[in-house]
This record gives C-alpha cells, structure tokens and sequence, in this order.
C-alpha cells in the first residue's frame, strides 16, 4: 500500500470507478480489493470479477490485484475449490510481462504463505505446488527489481521455516547452482553467491556442506570476477560457522589463506573483518599456528584500509583464544561473568590458616613453557629446635618430561641458612624464607657448603632454556625477612644479598701480616674477587636489580651464587673461630676456592655481555605471557602508540580501549601486567571518546581483575574518570553500582564523600545525567549502612527531588522511600523518623504546590512498598497526608484522592472494620468525592479496578 500514492494523482479516475472515491494515501486500512464485493453493472460474482481484474489490459488494474492478494485469500480460503482457483489465478499473474506487478506479486508472497500456514491444513503441498515455482522462478528473471523481490522472499520464507526441506535441496539449491557456475552470466552469479552466502546460516549443516560448500569454494577461487570473491570473503565467517570446525580446517582455511593474499585489497580487508568468525570455529592448534600468522601479515599490509580493519579485529581475534582453564572464568546461572579463584589464591588462604608464622606466598606467575600439568604445592617446617615460631620452608615444584642431569630438588639441610634458589630442568624453585636458629662456629660446615657450591655453577646450569619468572615471590620474602627479629650475626651476614665492602677491606687489611702463608694468600684472592663483585654491583646495581625481579634465562643462578658465596667468605672470615683456625684450613679446600672464583670471574664477564646483547629490556620481560601468540599481544599493545594514529587510524585507540576487557579475560588476571601501562595509556588519552569507552568498560575489568589487583590499578583510574567531563562521567555513573559491590568495604566508604559531586555537572540542561544519579543510588543503597546512608546520600536525595526538572524529581521520590525501606529494614527507626520529620518540614510544608503533591506521592509510595511499619505511618505521615485535602491547588488534591482510594483503602489495615483510623480516611474521601474539581471528585469516586491510569504519568503531565 505504501507503493500506492505513486498512482493516485494519475489514476484518480480509475479508482473512482472501482467504488473507493476516498482512497488516498491515509486510508492503510481499508482493504485494497474492497471493490470486489460492491456490485456492479457486470453483475459478476467477486471471483470472477477478481479474474476479470487481474488479467485486465489496465497495468494498474493488474497492481492493485496483486498489491491485494493477501485480502483475496483471506476472502476465499474457507472454501476449497474457491482457494485452488485463486491460486490458479495467482500463477497465471505470476507471468504477467509487466515487471512492476510481477514485482507486487513476489512482495506479497511471504505474508501469503504464513498465512496459509496459519489457516491452511494443507499449507506444504499448497505452497509446494503454486507459490514455490513462482519464487525459483522469479530468480531468473530478466527485471533486476524482481530478481532483488524474489532474493529477499526466498530468504525471508526460508528464515521463517516455511520452505520443506525437500523443496531447498531439489528446486532451491539446484538453481542457485546454476546461477552460480563458471559460465554463467556475471550479474546473475554475484546476487547466486550473496544468496548462498546468506542462507547457509539458515540451513541445516548437512545440506550447506554437501550441496553448497563445493561450489563456495570454486568461487573463492574466482578468477574472472573479483566482486564474486569479495562477496565470498565477506561472508567467510558465517560458511564456517555453518559447516563447523573439521570442514572449515579441510576445506576452507586454504582458500582463506588465498582470500588474504588477494591481489584486490578490498579482500584483505574483507578478510581481516570476519577474522574473529574464522578463528571462533577452528581449532586452538590451527588458531595459533596458522591462522596467527596470517592475522600478523594483514596487519603489516601494505594497503592503510586492510591495516585499518585489520587492528580494529584485532581485539575480537585475540578474545578467540580464550580458555576457561587459563583465564579462570565461568558463566554463573544469572549469566553473569565470575572467575574463578586462582591456584595462587588457594595457596595464599591455606598458608594464612595452617601456619602461625604468617606466610604470605605471593602469586606465582609461573609460566611452564610446554608442559599444562599440575602444579604440586609443599608446604614443610624447619623441626630444628624446639622454637615455636620456626619459619617454614615453601617449596613450589612443576614437573617437567626433560631428562635431568642434576637435581637440585633439596632447598636447604636442617643446619643451612643460605637462602638459595636453584631452578634446572626440572623447574624447582625453592625459597627458604629464614632460619632463625643458626650456628656457624664450626669453620668446616661453611666450608663444605662453599664447596658444594661447584656442583651449583656448571655450564649445563648457564645454557638451559629461559627460567619461570618468580620475580614477585623474591620481592616478598626478601621484604618479610627484612621483619624478622634479629638473630645471631652470622644468620644476618647468611641471609644477606650481598656482601659490605667495608667489612671486605677490613677482613683483607687484618690478612696482610701472613700473606707468606700459601692458604692465606689464597683467601685473599678470593675475597679480592668477592670485593670486586660487590663494587661492580654498587656501579652497575646489576645484582640488586635481579635479586629483586629474578628474572632472565641465566640470572637466577648468577644472583644466587652471588649473594650467597661471597657471603659466605665475608661471613667465615669475620668470624672467630675463622681466624682462629684459617692457618690450619685445608689446601685442598682453597684450591678448589680457587678454582671456583676463577670460574666465576670468568663465567660472569661473558654472560654480562651476552645478557646485554641477547636479554629483552625488563619493560619487554614484564610482556611476556604464553596464553596468546606473543606477536598478537605486541602489536595490540602498540596500538597506543601515536604514530599508529598518523599511519593506520586516527580511532585505533578507541578500537584498542573498546576490546581491552576482552583481551583482558583472554589473558587473566595473572597476566594483567601484560596490559596494566597500555591501560594507563588509555585512561590518559587526549581524546575524551578513549576514555568514555574505558568509562562504560570499567566494572566489567573489575569483575576480570578480582578485588585486589582493582583496588590498586582501576581505582587510580576510575577516580579520575569521576573528575572528566561528563561524557566520561556518565559511562563511571551508569555503573557505578556494579563497579562500588566489587571493592571491600573499608575502599567503598571513601566515595561516599565524592557522590555528591555528581549532582554538579558540566552543563545543567544535562538532567539525564541526574537522573542516572538517582537510579544509582537506589542500587547502591545496600552497599553501606543506615548511618553513613543518613549522613550522606540522604542530602543527595532531598537536593534531587528540588531538581527543575520533573523526571529527575519523580525518580528521586522512589529514591527517598528506598531510603526510609532501609532506615526500617535495619531496625533504624531513629534514622527513620527524623528522616521522615525532614520530609514533612520539607515537602508538607513547602510554599511550593509541586512539593505539597511530592509528599502527596511519597506517602501513597511508601503504603504501596510497605516500607515502614503501619503503626509508623498512621502516626507521623497520615495526619500531614490528609490535610492535604483543604489544598488550594486541584493537583495536589487529585494526587492526594489516587493515594487515599487507590492505595490506603486497599490495604488490610484500613479495611477492618476497627481500625482507628478508618473514619478519618473515609471522610477524607467523601470530602474529595463532593470537591468543585471534576478531576479531583473522579478519582476520589473511581474504584482502583475500574482504571488503568499510571500514577507517574498522570502527574508528569500535570
């Protein structure tokens, strides 16, 4: 019908003789062949008349029955043999030679066909038999606009499932086939490929993979037609997605890898869109190994719009390779996102409940670089003496399949107090946090261990693969030694990190009198390797800085023979009973001393060298992770780099903020180190569409992140966003709630100070920003208790319901009786009743007839939530309520009539017959019923049943 008004200045005439004089363009609904059933001089009956119309020489005769056909059939469905003759008219309409009523004919045959599914018993073999021809027919035709009417019926019917299986697989598919093959006809075979591309989804998998597949392939190859390709890698995604993973990686990964290198950059960039699809149905081996690759050299094409589209899939891509075993998330029953609590977490809680020395055990962001199994947890105590308060040893073992030539497996003997980590092929790592109980009197003990440091520092210890990074389990223990109370000297001198070069030169200038003794110089050789040691880390702070993040492939073991040998030396020498037997050491015990400094000198020059030509900087180290192929991450966090901006997309950083949270629980929070500066980029972004992205993001990567890692790097973060513009504001404020129940109790309180603040904005005509504000509060209501909801957000409340603007007031007023619910629901009715003193002064009282008729609507709200105790109500709010029934203002009456009979007389209590305050309401009301105001008197006199009026509405038009 709306094709209609096309004909009506032209045609007037024609319609005036069909009976319909007041047709026009306003007239959607009266039945276009209404003129079938007014008699006529032809004395003809309405079907053959409908014959004599729709094969009239008159085109817009032939329009207007076509247009009407839905009509026809509703007329004539009832009877058999008077629908198998409309449908035998509609096939001869169907070859009309007129392009536009063949087109009106092909618009009409989806809704025809639920209605015949609707009404017929016999709809499939009818559909089957008449309307389904038309349709495979109509996709042939010469007329472009009914080849597009006929496309879109096909796709609509088979949405609708009203195509038989039967009739897809022997009159659909085939034609498409055709259309579609080499040697047909350009136009023709680029709409066959959009049809195929866009009903596979619809289809069973069976069918697209047996009759469509094939051919889809052939046209990816497409030589001749590069529009024909381009259709094929935009719909890329949904083929794979409709004929599943093992199809997808037989056939269609090769051809998607000839689409991405496609001479045509409009493939590319077709290709990069729908790489998330691709991606979502493979396998995680095909994602990584190839599918990755490829991504990486879209991403460095040549062309800027492949580029482009390339960085803004890259998020999605990257969210592909998520794993509920690694990111620890899980869908909850409400549907919400939930992690899991890490294997970090467990250990810490077990340490804090089975150890009274207070163990905190640090995440372990252990990465095992081939092997997935199972992290083993031993959690032993120091027995040595009887103290209470020995400290425990924590030992964190991930075995490894590699063949072994040493074991390091031993942290520590009953009587050692070096603290040493030692990390091989099997990826031990033992830490002993302290001894307390420690004798070193006895030379040869710390000689023997001096010693047995050779079997430590070995080339097949330097050469082995990259180490795990334990980088914050040594920042941890290191700061909880620093607390333990002080022990004996030597203890202190063991559990150093490295050695005083004063105490050094004061141990060498006591030696220079014996320098003749062969053992003596010996150990002055040793402690001259130890001194330099010491000021070359002074100069360089290059032990300190590994002692600290242990990180790297080789400084592990370099840092513990450091900052336990050359302890030892300082720690034998200084002692008593060191001097007092060093005349009588063994030479073979300096020999080897010997042997070893050299050793060590040696060793420890190449690797400095090494490690600063081969070894990434710590910015880099802190990147690494193994959830995603390292490249993907690099070139996402790039993304914030400005020069990205001037040669890919003046919106990547949007891109790059948009997809963060994605990204994040891709890589979990243990990885979020990974993300944490580009996060910080992004939040400090020139462009305030960046930082409102963040904004709307926020309590979602709250959610991911867990409640620590959120109070210290989204609550920096999620402050300064409080003090943006508002267009940032407002994505902090929409969820201000969700982001508020994720921080401990103490953290949350803090903003209560800062709420108000969102009552001021940057323009003051912004009232939905105020009216998000009020919504807010009501949720956030439950996050703290009745006093700090007095002493702050009451005032917010009150300054809301003032506000100019009447939505913002309405919402406010549902605001304050959530806050008299809470003040009652806590049991404080102290809170309670001076806040509802505050009302009553406030709005009862108000010079204004708007604040009179908002206390009118506050009272008849708080009887309907039942949010304080009846006895309350009657008590300090009904007197107020009704004398309100002596207001001059019409309005403030009606509102206060709906509360007393639609509300208060609804409720039990003021329907018993002894209720006290009965009379007084029902005098109010018979009051009301006889008031000058005809509204006023209708609403007082209506029973709530009989109307559907809303409350709210009513008055906001007021």
């Amino acid at each position: 019908m709306a094709g209609i008004p096309l004909y009506f200045v032209d045609l007037q005439d024609d319609l005036d003789d069909f009976g319909f004089e007041d047709y026009g363009p306003d007239c959607d609904s009266m039945r276009i062949t209404a003129f079938l059933d007014i008699p006529g001089q032809d004395n003809l009956t309405p079907l053959a008349r409908l014959e004599k119309y729709a094969f009239s020489e008159n085109i817009f005769n032939r329009q207007i029955i076509a247009r009407g056909l839905l009509d026809v059939f509703r007329d004539f469905s009832n009877n058999e043999e008077d629908f198998l003759t409309v449908m035998e008219i509609v096939v001869r309409l169907s070859e009309d030679a007129e392009p536009t009523v063949r087109t009106e004919l092909m618009e009409q045959i989806p809704p025809i066909a639920i209605f015949l599914q609707e009404s017929r018993p016999n709809f499939p073999t009818a559909f089957s038999d008449y309307l389904m021809p038309i349709v495979v027919r109509y996709l042939t035709d010469p007329n472009n606009q009914v080849r597009k009417a006929s496309q879109e019926a096909l796709l609509i019917l088979i949405e609708q499932d009203l195509i038989a299986q039967n009739d897809i697989e022997n009159k659909v598919c085939p034609i498409l086939l055709d259309l579609s093959a080499p040697d047909s006809d350009d136009e023709y075979k680029v709409e066959a490929v959009n049809i195929i591309c866009k009903m596979a989804s619809m289809l069973s998998k069976t069918t697209v993979e047996h009759m469509l597949l094939p051919r889809f392939c052939e046209l990816c190859g497409d030589g001749k037609l590069f529009q024909v390709r381009k259709v094929c890698a935009a719909s890329f995604g949904d083929i794979c997605n409709a004929v599943g993973q093992e199809a997808t990686e037989k056939f269609l990964i090769p051809k998607f890898f000839e689409l991405c290198s496609d001479s045509v950059w409009g493939m590319r960039k077709a290709c990069a869109e729908c790489f998330m699809a691709v991606s979502y149905t493979t396998s995680p081996e095909v994602r990584r190994s190839k599918l990755s690759p490829l991504f990486i050299n879209l991403i460095s094409d040549p062309c800027r719009w492949v580029r482009q589209a390339a960085f803004q899939s890259l998020g999605p891509f990257i969210s592909t390779f998520a794993n509920p075993s690694s990111a620890g998330l899980y869908i909850r029953e409400d549907g919400t996102l939930s992690i899991r609590p890490s294997a970090q977490d467990v250990i810490f809680n077990s340490c804090q409940a089975g150890n009274n020395a207070n163990i905190t055990v640090a995440s372990l962001n252990i990465v095992a670089s081939s092997s997935e199994q199972p992290i083993e947890i031993k959690l032993e105590s120091s027995t040595k003496g009887t103290s209470a308060e020995a400290n425990p040893l924590i030992c964190v073992e991930i075995p490894r399949t590699d063949l072994l030539k040493e074991n390091l497996n031993s942290c520590a003997s009953p009587e050692g107090d070096l603290t040493r980590l030692s990390q091989s092929d099997n990826t031990t790592a033992c830490v002993i946090e302290g001894i307390k109980d420690c004798h070193v009197s006895d030379c040869q003990k710390v000689n023997s261990r001096f010693q047995s440091a050779e079997d430590v520092f070995n080339n097949f210890l330097y050469w082995r693969p990259p180490l795990p990074d334990i980088s914050q389990d040594l920042e941890l223990l290191q700061s909880k030694t620093e607390k333990h109370e002080e022990g004996c000297s030597v203890s202190k001198a063991l559990c150093s990190n490295c050695v005083a070069s004063s105490e050094i030169k004061k141990v060498l200038e006591s030696l220079q009198d014996h320098m003749n003794d062969p053992d003596v110089q010996a150990q002055v050789q040793v402690l001259s390797a130890a001194l330099r040691a010491a000021q070359f880390e002074s100069i360089s702070d290059y032990e300190a800085k590994h002692t600290e993040e242990s990180s790297g492939k080789l400084q592990n073991e370099l840092s513990a023979f450091e900052t336990s040998h050359p302890t030892v030396e300082k720690s034998t020498l200084s002692s008593s009973s060191f001097q007092d037997d060093v005349s009588n050491s063994s030479t073979t015990s300096m020999l080897k001393s010997t042997e070893l400094k050299e050793q060590y000198n040696g060793t420890f020059e190449f690797l400095k060298k090494e490690q600063r030509n081969n070894s990434p900087s710590e910015d880099d180290k802190s990147k690494l992770q193994d959830i995603i192929p390292q490249p993907l991450l690099d070139q996402y966090l790039s993304m914030t780099d400005p020069a990205r901006a001037q040669t890919v997309d003046t919106e990547i950083a949007k891109h790059c903020a948009y997809s963060l949270p994605g990204v994040a629980l891709t890589l979990g929070r243990q990885n979020w180190h990974c993300l944490k500066d580009t996060y910080e980029t992004l939040a400090a972004d020139v462009q305030w569409k960046v930082r409102r992205t963040l904004a709307f993001s926020i309590h979602e990567l709250a959610v991911i992140l867990g409640d620590q890692l959120t109070a210290a790097d989204l609550v920096p973060i999620f402050n300064g966003f409080l003090k943006d513009l508002d267009e940032v504001r407002i994505g902090v404020l929409k969820h201000l709630y969700d982001f508020l129940k994720l921080l401990h109790a103490d953290k949350r309180r803090e903003y209560l100070f800062q709420l108000q603040e969102f009552v001021v904005t940057d323009n003051s005509s912004n009232w939905r920003f105020r009216y998000e504000l009020a919504e807010q509060l009501i949720l956030i209501l439950e996050l703290y208790n009745p006093n700090d909801v007095y002493d702050y957000l009451r005032h917010i409340a009150l300054t809301l319901c003032s506000d100019k603007v009447s939505e913002v007031r309405w919402i406010s007023f549902k605001l304050v009786v959530a806050i008299l619910q809470k003040f009652y629901a806590n049991n404080a009715n102290a809170l309670g009743l001076n806040f509802i003193n505050e009302l009553v002064a406030k709005f009862r009282h108000c010079s204004r007839w708007i604040g009179r008729q908002a206390f009118a609507f506050i009272c008849q709200a708080i009887v309907e939530e039942e949010c304080m105790p009846v006895d309350h109500f009657v008590e300090h709010l009904l007197p107020s309520l009704l004398s309100l029934a002596s207001d001059p203002v019409p309005n403030v009456r009606v509102l206060l009539a709906k509360a007393l009979r639609q509300t208060l007389l609804e409720k039990d209590y003021f329907k018993s017959v002894g209720s006290p305050h009965l009379e007084a309401v029902e005098e109010t009301v018979l009051a009301l019923q006889s008031d000058r105001d005809q509204d006023v008197s209708f609403f007082a006199t209506v029973k709530p049943k009989l109307t559907n009026m809303d409350t709210t509405s009513l008055e906001k038009e007021n």
